[in-house]
């Protein structure tokens, strides 16, 4: 070719530089039966980086169950999972991660996430219509945690507010494994009408090929690069490779991408998310079987004189492909034009599985394209794994060794000021939880964000979760505990757990003991998953988080699930409602306070296994709740969670200010009945006059289940004893992250 001609020939040093081993170089070479040049080496490092093929992941990935009864779009076929809520209607939802750009820039880095996900979404056809994130974060102590956390809260505030979908639901976590490294994963959930989805597919020689929305900038040049390697010292001369997000393009961009698939001119559409244009030609053709030619120069640039790598490899925001039927151009450029966005042609759908790249009528690069992606000659490597030496240990762990506090009291108060625990309402403020609602959302208190579609008796249940200490102690249970929780979550709320997506956060998978930790983790979602009947998806894997001198973040499989209510009138809250109700807890207390907040945080002791769970038990209690929930049987529910149950019960006391006056199980101690944090337990609040008939429910279900009291006064009281006013209480829980922020 003739470039190749003109310029020296990169060699194995400068594939190492772009992130290449130096096996993978020789495949290239092999693949192309010659050397590459420089900007096809360029589409290879980026194409082939863990970012963009999935190559230290993708032979456990496939063991994730996939199928179910609501499957529209299974794991990899899409831009986003696609999933039948009935009545003609669908859901996309994904989550991804932005955590290398969010650690070195973390506004742009959080508020292009938001944007990148979202375009996933409605570059299937579908309108998204909530967010949730999930936000991890080090010790709140230091500055430099305080300038992460405000950054990145701000960009996600600022991005969703003005592109106009509101964020519903989330959560935030702090431990100092997460210093260096933050970990920035946001989730979107968009509906789509049966008949108006769009695929990510290219085929039809001499279909022409537009770039459409904003224009390309030398902005995230290698960002899928940057995001494969460990965080350095040097890594602040990476910042280039962080994007720059404009929400109110994309708002015009979402419109123009939803009109113009009602146009029926639209044969394939994709986000230019990692590795820019190059990722979206060559997944497009190699999913369609087909090859393009791309004029690299009729690309609309901000810069000039920017090189064909640069303009491959951007990762400049609000951007798409879009393949159209021949003859149909005008159509397209009409609806564009209308909504005042770019949108240019710059080649045209070939036969056979080149992509070839030109400027200015010389061929640049001339690459097969199913070769750079997952299923085609993209590597795959079966990595090693190996048990690390503190997991034998942390079995070690006897409750004995922990004396108890003499003042439960103090422990209370310390866990509702923590800030794993306390309101993270400095957060969701900053969040319109209401903004652009076509599809209503609810604040109303529940364990799930609840989304009511419009026009309809059915509603959304979404949840976003995994405590990443349980994972650490114990890859599979305290995965299949994100699973399980996040189904709880739904069912609490009155919904039926319907499927998942992952965001996959680990260290550097050649690390032996990091890839235990994530093969542990598939295994625990594979159980959990198939128990729950919630099939994977997709998602996003993200490894390589942690940074050279403080090691690897805490083993973080972040679980978004979607969850369905037929008819929205079963919608459940977790607020006590009426003095004088019964206060019940399915599931059984546990002599248990293994990797929990108290032991952790309080005691600081930080190995041991991770709490009692048992699958069975977690799925029957569900069955229950949702039995009890359909009945009307009950007022409120909620589940036992990080702080355990005191720190539930005080939240379900929060929402009314009622108070609640419980009795402890004397077979176990008092700070694993308070504060222990075992699995499968649910709080539920019930009428006098509809007590017998809901132990009569939990009978029939065969579960585990306790009287603890009853919703009384404004004193939280456990065994005659005052833990305070449930006022006093509200002021600590509600003002200790805001007090450490501004301190």
């Amino acid at each position: 070719m003739t470039a190749t001609a003109k310029e020296s020939l990169p060699n194995v040093d400068t594939a190492k530089k772009l992130g290449l081993l130096p096996e993978e170089f020789d495949k290239i070479k092999s693949i192309l039966g010659r050397t590459p040049n420089f900007t096809e080496l360029s589409i290879y490092s980026v194409m082939w980086s863990e970012h963009c093929s999935y190559k230290n992941s993708i032979l456990w990935l496939k063991t994730l169950p996939k199928d179910g009864p609501h499957m529209l779009a299974k794991a990899g076929e899409e831009n986003a999972g696609l999933v039948d809520i009935g009545g003609g209607l669908g859901c996309a939802f994904k989550i991804e991660s932005h955590n290398h750009p969010s650690a070195l820039e973390p506004y742009q880095g959080a508020a292009t996430g938001v944007g990148g996900i979202n375009r996933d979404i409605f570059t299937m056809g579908a309108r998204p219509i909530a967010q949730l994130n999930s936000l991890r974060f080090g010790d709140l102590k230091l500055d430099k945690t305080k300038w992460l956390m405000k950054g990145v809260v701000k960009g996600i505030g600022d991005y969703g507010n003005a592109f106009g979908i509101p964020t519903v639901g989330g959560e935030v976590f702090f431990d100092e494994c997460y210093n260096t490294n933050p970990l920035v994963n946001a989730m979107s959930a968009g509906i789509v009408k049966a008949g108006e989805t769009a695929s990510a597919i290219s085929y039809g020689a001499g279909n022409p090929v537009f770039i459409v929305g904003s224009s390309t900038g030398k902005d995230g040049i290698h960002g899928a690069t940057f995001a494969s390697a460990d965080i350095t010292k040097d890594s602040a001369k990476d910042l280039p490779a962080v994007q720059v997000g404009d929400p109110f393009q994309e708002k015009l961009l979402l419109e123009a991408s939803l009109e113009v698939i009602k146009t029926g001119a639209v044969i394939g559409m994709q986000d230019m998310g990692a590795a820019g244009i190059t990722c979206s030609t060559s997944e497009m053709s190699a999913k369609g079987e087909h090859g393009m030619n791309i004029w690299l120069d009729k690309v609309p640039t901000r810069q000039a004189n920017m090189q064909p790598f640069e303009i491959l490899l951007s990762e400049s925001q609000e951007r798409m492909l879009i393949v159209v039927k021949k003859g149909m151009e005008k159509e397209v450029e009409k609806v564009f034009e209308k909504w005042d966005l770019n949108c240019v042609l710059i080649g045209e759908v070939t036969t056979g599985n080149r992509l070839r790249y030109f400027m200015h009528e010389e061929l640049v690069a001339d690459v097969p394209g199913d070769t750079l992606v997952l299923g085609g000659g993209a590597p795959v490597y079966k990595r090693e794994f190996k048990e690390p030496a503190s997991f034998s240990e942390s079995k070690k762990f006897k409750i004995e060794s922990i004396e108890e506090p003499k003042d439960l009291k103090v422990v209370s108060r310390f866990l509702l000021a923590h800030p794993n625990i306390a309101s993270k309402r400095w957060v969701y403020n900053q969040y319109d939880s209401m903004v652009g609602t076509v599809n209503m959302s609810t604040n109303a208190p529940s364990d799930a964000a609840i989304v009511h579609i419009k026009g309809t008796d059915k509603a959304l249940a979404l949840k976003i979760d995994c405590n990443a200490r349980y994972v650490n102690a114990d890859p599979e249970i305290g995965c299949a505990i994100a699973v399980s929780e996040a189904a709880r979550n739904i069912t609490c709320s009155g919904g039926e757990p319907s499927a998942i997506t992952n965001c996959l956060n680990f260290g550097n998978p050649y690390n032996p003991e990091v890839y235990w930790q994530f093969v542990g983790a598939i295994k625990g979602m594979s159980a959990a998953c198939i128990k729950f009947k919630t099939p994977v998806t997709g998602g996003n894997v993200s490894f390589y988080n942690q940074s050279s001198f403080e090691g690897p973040v805490f083993p973080t499989p972040t679980i978004g699930m979607l969850g369905i209510l037929d008819d929205k009138e079963n919608q459940m809250t977790l607020g006590f409602k009426n003095e004088g109700d019964f206060i019940y807890m399915i599931g059984d207390s546990k002599n248990c306070i293994a990797s929990s907040e108290y032991l952790y945080s309080y005691h600081k002791f930080k190995n041991s296994p991770a709490p009692y769970f048992n699958l069975d038990e977690e799925y029957a209690a569900h069955q229950a709740v949702k039995a009890v929930i359909r009945l009307k049987l009950i007022n409120s529910a909620h589940d036992v969670s990080d702080g355990g149950l005191f720190v539930a019960l005080a939240e379900c006391s929060f929402v009314s200010g009622l108070g609640f006056e419980v009795n402890s199980d004397k077979t176990i101690r008092a700070d694993a009945f308070l504060f222990g944090e075992a699995q499968g337990r649910i709080i539920v609040s019930v009428r006098k006059e509809d007590e017998v008939k809901l132990v009569d429910e939990l009978k029939k279900h065969e579960v585990r289940f306790s009287k603890l009291g009853f919703i009384r006064g404004k004193e939280m009281l456990v065994d005659g004893e005052s833990f305070g006013s449930v006022k006093e209480a509200r002021e600590v829980y509600d003002h200790s992250l805001e007090e450490i922020l501004e301190n």
